[in-house]
């Protein structure tokens, strides 16, 4: 009678429908990364190519699956995103989905066509996209579902969609135990009518060259168009609504640091070169801005002067990340920053960013999991302390 039993338990054990019967969610393999050959389970494709350690992994066609335990204990994350296409493509590259799913994490899209209340369940929200519509849908959701983390709330994310706001509260950091200081160039904002600005720009104090940056960061190419304005005159090419910043010169190289939670990572830039008086005097209308954002514009290879080159300090970038992170709500942007050229550790930040293009930031599959494993212990924790 026992031989038969055991019999019987083997011959349930390779039926795929018992086996979703005794505790496993049908179609749930394909969420460890599993497919079906034969009677066996072996990892799918993208998960033959290597193991956690960058090593190759040799799959064999008799080799039986087996579940190991700290699989089965592992803790899982499902993140429903709402990315535009472009979004999506640079960010949600094959490398980091793989290495996602191997902790647990699992992304899902999100169908903008269905009420957000009736997909899921997701333990996070990622997003951005733009527009009122989105908001209230996602403020609502927010309102809903307090046990979902939304990254980013879009109320935080709207305030640095606007430059005239984004830089508002940096003087009011508290900074001054670290081992460099932080400062916001003069600025201002033109509405309406570029030309007529001239007059105020003098009365405010602001010195030429400026800045000229689109007001409203709407998520099109030209929101991120920048000018360099060398006289009043040029004032008058300029399409309000705008900022007008007064250009600080910094050694041609800018710091992109990207913040992704806890963890920060800093890329050097190339920028504008340093703008010297007789060019002022020699100089005029209207200059733009090379962007900075593509690959080819990276300086972390070249050959600079150290004095221009050097990173800040550690401790000073991680009390700027966290006192910015507590004045903007946010947990994923980048800051761009400058240091004054001549000065050691005089820093001006220039710009802000929501979910930046990672894509571009070295290692960012590996930032991006350590930080949603992170979420999920928080989760856990969190649970296991409301029992």
């Amino acid at each position: 009678m026992f031989a038969s039993c055991e019999i019987e338990t083997a011959r349930l054990s390779r039926n795929l429908g018992i086996t979703c019967n005794l505790g496993f969610a049908c179609g749930g393999f394909e969420d460890f990364g599993m497919r079906f050959e034969g009677e066996n389970m072996v990892p799918t494709k993208a998960e033959e190519e290597e193991d956690d350690g960058g090593r190759e992994v040799a799959v064999t066609e008799a080799s039986p699956f087996q579940f190991h335990q700290p699989l089965l204990q592992q803790q899982k994350l499902v993140v429903g995103y709402a990315l535009t296409p472009k979004k999506k493509k640079s960010f949600l590259q094959p490398k980091l989905e793989v290495l996602a799913r191997r902790k647990g994490i699992f992304f899902v899209p999100i169908d903008l066509n269905r009420p957000l209340s009736e997909q899921g369940p997701f333990d996070v929200v990622l997003h951005k996209l733009l527009g009122k519509e989105w908001q209230e849908v996602i403020e609502d959701y927010q309102q809903n579902h307090p046990e979902v983390t939304v990254l980013d709330p879009p109320g935080s994310i709207q305030r640095i969609y606007n430059r005239q706001s984004m830089l508002q509260g940096m003087a009011d950091l508290h900074l001054s135990d670290c081992s460099g200081s932080i400062f916001v160039p003069k600025q201002m904002v033109v509405l309406k009518d570029s030309a007529a600005s001239a007059d105020k720009v003098v009365e405010a104090g602001l010195k030429f060259p400026l800045v000229a940056k689109p007001l409203w960061i709407d998520g099109t190419a030209k929101s991120h168009q920048l000018y360099l304005a060398y006289d009043r005159r040029s004032l008058a090419e300029l399409d309000p609504p705008l900022v007008l910043q007064e250009f600080v010169n910094h050694g041609g190289v800018m710091f992109k640091v990207f913040v992704v939670g806890d963890i920060i990572k800093v890329m050097r830039r190339f920028s504008l070169p340093n703008v010297s008086n007789c060019e002022k005097a020699k100089v005029d209308g209207v200059f733009q801005f090379p962007r900075v954002s593509s690959a080819s514009a990276s300086a972390d290879n070249a050959d600079l002067d150290p004095r221009v080159a050097e990173l800040p300090p550690k401790p000073f970038l991680e009390a700027l990340v966290k006192e910015l992170r507590s004045l903007l709500g946010l947990r994923l942007f980048n800051i761009d920053m400058i240091r004054e050229h001549g000065s050691k550790n005089t820093f001006y930040v220039i710009d802000i960013n929501y979910f930046p293009g990672y894509g571009k930031m070295p290692d960012y599959e590996t930032v991006f999991v350590d930080f949603f494993q992170n979420l999920a212990q928080a989760k856990h924790k969190k649970r296991q302390h409301c029992k």
